[in-house]
C-alpha cells in the first residue's frame, strides 16, 4: 500500500541530526548522549497512564488472568524480552507473560517486518493462545499504525479484556482501540524513522515499569527485594543468599540450609526463619496469603529480624 506516513513524529526529521554523517564519532556519540534524555521526559509525562496499566493488569493477574505483549520489529522483540525476563526474577509461570511478536520465533533473529501489515494476524496469533476476556494485552508499535498491533487491541475490546496500548505518536495523530493509552512521545530520531532508537528505549523503560509493578502488585517483592527469585545458577543463589542474610540476618550456611528445605524458594526461607517453622507449615501459610509474604508475616504476627 502507498501510504504516506511522514506526518508521524516518530518519522519526522531531526533537525539536530540533518548533518549526522558528517560528525566525528566524538560528536556523534555526544549527540546520541543528548537525545537519550528526551526518553525519560516522555515517561515521566506518562506515568497516571502507566498507573493505571499496572493496577488494572495487576487486577487481571490476581484473578487468574495473563499478561500479553505484541507487537512487530522491535516493539515486539522488545515485549518478548521483558516476558522472558518475568520468570527468573519473579519466578512467575511462564504462561503469566507472554510476548507474541509479528512473524513468531523466526523474526526475533531475522526481519520480518512485512508481516506487520497483516491486521489478521495479530487476532490470530491471540486466539492460537487461547487469550480470553480473563486476559490483558498490551500492543505495542511505536508509530501507532501496525495493522498487526491493531488487529490484536481490536480483538482484545470485543472480547472484553484489558486492552492496553504504547505508542510513541500523539493521539491526535494515531487513534487506537484500548481502554490505557499510554503516549511516550520521544520526538523524532536521530537516524530518520529508526525507531530501535529513543522509541525502542522509552518502550523498555516502560515495560520494565510495566512488569515489575504489576509484580510487585501481586506481593512477588518484599521491600525492594526480588524474594520470588528463581534460584537456577550460581548468581541467583548468591542473590537469594544476601536477601536471606539483609532480611533475616542469615550467614550464608544457615541461608543454603534453609534455601534446601525450602525447596529453593526464598519466601519460604524467609517464613520458616521468622516463625520458626518448618518447611510444610511456611508454605501452608504462604499459600494462604496468595503467596504475600508481608502479608503472611502480617497477619500471623511474625517479623523478619536482619539488617533492613
Amino acid at each position: 500500500m502507498n501510504v504516506d506516513r511522514g506526518y508521524l513524529l516518530t518519522e519526522q526529521i531531526n533537525r539536530a541530526s540533518e548533518n549526522l554523517d558528517q560528525l566525528s564519532s566524538l560528536q556523534l556519540a555526544q549527540l546520541f548522549a543528548n537525545e537519550d534524555k528526551l526518553p525519560q521526559q516522555a515517561v515521566e509525562a506518562a506515568v497516571p497512564e502507566l498507573a493505571a496499566a499496572i493496577e488494572a493488569i495487576g487486577a487481571r493477574l490476581a484473578n487468574g488472568g495473563r499478561l500479553f505483549y505484541l507487537g512487530a520489529g522491535t516493539s515486539g522483540r522488545l515485549g518478548v524480552l521483558d516476558a522472558a525476563e518475568c520468570p527468573p526474577t519473579f519466578c512467575s509461570d511462564p504462561e503469566m507473560v507472554q510476548g507474541l511478536l509479528a512473524g513468531g520465533a523466526p523474526a526475533l533473529l531475522r526481519s520480518s517486518e512485512g508481516l506487520e501489515d497483516l491486521f489478521d494476524a495479530g487476532r490470530a496469533d491471540l486466539q492460537k493462545s487461547d487469550f480470553s476476556a480473563d486476559d490483558a494485552l498490551v500492543g505495542i508499535a511505536a508509530g501507532g499504525t501496525t495493522p498487526y498491533v491493531h488487529g490484536g487491541l481490536s480483538y482484545a475490546m470485543e472480547l472484553d479484556a484489558l486492552a492496553v496500548a504504547l505508542a510513541c505518536v500523539p493521539t491526535s495523530q494515531v487513534q487506537m482501540p484500548c481502554h490505557i493509552d499510554i503516549r511516550l512521545l520521544t520526538g523524532p530520531e536521530l537516524l530518520t524513522g529508526s525507531t530501535r532508537l529513543k522509541a525502542g528505549t522509552a518502550t523498555k523503560m516502560a515495560l520494565n515499569i510495566i512488569s515489575t509493578g504489576v509484580m510487585v502488585r501481586l506481593g512477588k517483592v518484599y521491600g525492594n527485594s526480588m524474594v520470588d527469585v528463581a534460584v537456577t545458577n550460581t548468581k541467583l543463589e548468591d542473590r537469594a543468599l544476601r536477601i536471606l542474610s539483609n532480611l533475616a540476618g542469615l550467614n550464608r550456611e544457615q541461608g543454603l540450609l534453609l534455601l534446601e528445605q525450602g525447596g529453593g524458594s526464598v519466601k519460604v526461607a524467609l517464613l520458616m526463619s521468622a516463625a520458626k517453622l518448618p518447611a510444610t507449615s511456611a508454605i501452608a501459610l504462604l499459600e494462604k496469603a496468595q503467596g504475600n509474604l508481608r502479608l503472611a508475616l502480617e497477619v500471623n504476627g511474625f517479623q523478619l529480624h536482619g539488617p533492613q
